[in-house]
């Protein structure tokens, strides 16, 4: 197996951990178990994100720069849409 092919499945099976975690935590109950789940799951992105600068920096994974007008339509549609709990 090559070094490209390792991260690369590294990096999807850190991506598949972190989605179990994320739903571990946002079911469980017990609130120490659940903030361990929360620790486990930054360290997974963590992680994720290393993985990814370590592939981009290879060139193994091309990313397009979005055009600041996207990012600044994006920030404003996601800003004001946190649900509030009553």
């Amino acid at each position: 197996m090559s070094d490209q092919e390792w991260i690369t499945d590294l990096l999807l099976g850190e991506k598949k951990m972190s989605g179990n975690y994320d739903t571990y935590a946002s079911e469980c109950v017990n609130t120490q178990l659940r903030d361990q789940f929360l620790q486990i799951l930054t360290q997974g992105h963590d992680t994720q994100t290393e993985l990814f600068n370590k592939a981009k920096g290879k060139g193994w994974y091309q990313v397009d720069q979005a055009p600041a007008s996207k990012i600044s339509s994006a920030c404003q549609k996601f800003s004001g849409n946190i649900p509030s709990i009553s």
